[in-house]
C-alpha cells in the first residue's frame, strides 16, 4: 500500500457517495460509514414509493461510486454511538467530512403534541419512511390505519408529498370497502383520473380528504429550484409554485390553507383529536399571528412537516438548528482542524442548480411533470453538486498537508475492516444490498414498470 491521505466520510447517501467519489478520483482512499444497512438515505426512506424511476436510478449511483476501488463501505455504524469522532481523529485519519443529512424532524411548534406520537400526530420523517416499507410484511412495521381528514402543517415538496401519501392510502382503502383493487403506483397519475375512470369523487366515497396548513401564502411554498435573486425572477418563480401546488390540490384532491399558525392542541382520552389555528399575516417575510383570530379544527391525525435539521451528535458542536462551522468556505467544524461538513447538514449553500435556469422549457415541464420526478430529481443534482463543490475544496485542502505513510493507511486499512467484520459486512457490497433491500411493491403487484431509457 501507498502513502497518501485517508478521508472518513460519515453518511452514504447522495452527498456522502458525491463527497466519496470526489475524494476517491483524486486518489484519496475513504472510508464511508454508514448509520443503516443501506446507503440510501432518504431515498429509500423518504422519497415516496410511488418514485420508482428515480428511486431506482439514484441508487443505482450510488451504488456505482460506493464501489470504487478507493471506497470501503461500512454499513450499520452510527457516529456518536457505536464510534465517537475523537476516537475517528485519534486513528490518524487525513480528515472527517460529516455527510450524514438532516434527519430530525424541526419539532413541531405547540411542543405538548410530542406527547401523542402514535396517538393522533406524527413527524413526516417517520411517517414517510413507514409509508414506503408498510407493503413488506418482513419490514416489521407496525400496522396503523390512516384515518380521512388529516391535517399536515407545513410547505414545500415534502408537505405535498404526505398529503399525497395520506389521501392515496384514504382513496385506496376506500376503493377496496367497493371491490376496487387499485395502488399508490396507479395513483400517482392522477388520483381525479382514477375516480373518473369509475364515475367516483370523493364525496361518494364518502371522503373529506386532507388539508395542508401552511404559515406564509401559496406563492411563498419553496416548490421549485428556480432562481429568485431579482425582482423579474422572484415573479417568475411565484408564479410557477402557485401553478404546481394547484396542479397537486386538482390531481390528489387535497385541500390547502394559507397563512395559518398552529398555536395549540386539543386532546380527548390520551390522543390528540385537534389543532388550534390561528390567522398570520407577512411582517418583513415572517408570518406573525393575528391576535383574536384563534380557532380549532377537528382532526384524528395530525402529521408534522416543517422540514428536517441536523441530529445533534455528541462531540458536534451546533449553533442554532445547524452544525457550527468556523470557516465558511470550507465548512470546517468549529474547534476541529480537519472534521468538515457537507450537504443537507450545511444551511444557506444550496444555490447550485444553473442547468434549471433561464429556461422557459425546463420551467413548464416542471408544472406540467410535478407529479412525476423532476423537482426530486433537481434536488438531488443541486445536493449532489454542492457536495462535489465542497469535496473538490477539501480534497485540495488535504493535499496541503504531509501525506500518512504506506503504514499508517494499512493501518487505518485494518481499522475499517474490523469495523466491517463487527456488523458482519464481508466487503461483498452487491450481495449486502440484495441481502437488505425491501421488497419493492411493483415487483409484490408485478408491475412492469420501465426505466428511462425505455420511455
Amino acid at each position: 500500500m501507498e502513502s497518501g491521505y485517508y478521508v472518513v466520510v460519515v453518511g452514504g447517501a447522495v452527498a456522502g457517495a458525491e463527497a466519496a467519489l470526489q475524494f476517491a478520483q483524486r486518489g484519496i482512499r475513504v472510508a464511508v460509514l454508514e448509520q443503516n444497512a443501506l446507503p440510501y438515505g432518504k431515498i429509500e426512506y423518504g422519497l415516496p414509493k410511488w418514485h420508482v424511476r428515480l428511486r431506482n436510478k439514484e441508487e443505482a449511483a450510488i451504488d456505482a461510486k460506493l464501489q470504487h476501488p478507493l471506497v470501503r463501505y461500512v454499513p450499520k455504524v452510527r457516529l456518536g454511538e457505536h464510534i465517537r469522532l475523537p476516537e475517528l481523529l485519534r486513528w490518524g485519519v487525513s480528515a472527517v467530512v460529516l455527510a450524514h443529512g438532516a434527519w430530525r424532524d424541526r419539532p413541531f411548534p405547540v411542543r405538548e403534541a410530542e406527547q401523542y406520537i402514535g396517538r393522533g400526530f406524527f413527524y413526516q420523517n417517520p411517517f414517510m419512511a413507514w409509508f414506503n416499507l408498510m407493503h413488506d410484511p418482513d419490514s416489521g412495521v407496525e400496522s396503523y390505519e390512516i384515518p380521512d381528514g388529516a391535517v399536515v402543517v407545513g410547505g414545500g415538496l415534502a408537505s405535498i408529498d404526505v398529503a399525497k401519501a395520506l389521501m392515496m392510502l384514504t382513496v385506496e382503502e376506500a376503493l377496496r370497502r367497493r371491490g376496487i383493487v387499485t395502488n399508490v403506483i396507479e395513483m400517482e397519475h392522477g388520483i381525479d383520473r382514477l375516480l373518473q375512470r369509475y364515475g367516483l369523487s370523493l364525496e361518494a366515497l364518502g371522503l373529506r380528504g386532507c388539508t395542508l396548513y401552511y404559515r406564509r401564502r401559496a406563492l411563498d411554498m419553496p416548490l421549485t429550484p428556480m432562481p429568485t435573486d431579482t425582482p423579474e425572477r422572484l415573479a417568475r418563480a411565484q408564479v410557477v409554485r402557485v401553478k404546481v401546488l394547484e396542479t397537486a390540490m386538482r390531481r390528489y384532491l387535497f385541500r390547502f390553507q394559507e397563512l395559518r399558525l398552529p398555536v395549540g392542541i386539543l386532546t380527548e382520552a390520551g390522543r390528540l383529536v385537534g389543532v388550534v389555528f390561528c390567522h398570520a399575516r407577512l411582517e418583513d417575510g415572517q408570518a406573525v399571528p393575528v391576535q383574536g383570530t384563534e380557532y380549532e379544527v377537528r382532526t384524528p391525525l395530525l402529521i408534522s412537516s416543517i422540514g428536517s435539521i441536523p441530529e445533534p451528535l455528541p462531540d458536534v458542536p451546533m449553533r442554532g438548528e445547524a452544525y457550527a462551522l468556523s470557516d465558511p468556505d470550507l465548512c470546517r467544524l468549529e474547534g476541529y482542524e480537519n472534521v468538515f461538513v457537507v450537504g443537507n447538514a450545511v444551511t444557506g449553500r444550496g444555490n447550485i442548480q444553473e442547468s434549471l435556469r433561464h429556461s422557459r422549457h425546463v420551467v413548464q415541464r416542471i408544472i406540467e411533470r410535478y407529479l412525476g420526478d423532476s423537482l426530486h430529481e433537481a434536488l438531488y443534482r443541486e445536493q449532489q453538486a454542492q457536495a462535489a463543490e465542497q469535496a473538490a475544496r477539501i480534497a485540495e485542502h488535504l493535499t496541503r498537508w504531509e501525506p500518512l505513510s504506506a503504514q499508517q493507511c494499512a493501518a487505518l486499512d485494518e481499522r475499517v475492516r474490523e469495523l466491517q467484520r463487527r456488523v458482519g459486512y464481508d466487503g461483498d457490497y452487491p450481495r449486502w444490498i440484495r441481502r437488505h433491500l425491501p421488497k419493492r411493491l411493483e415487483e409484490m403487484l408485478q408491475l412492469n414498470v420501465p426505466d428511462e431509457a425505455a420511455e
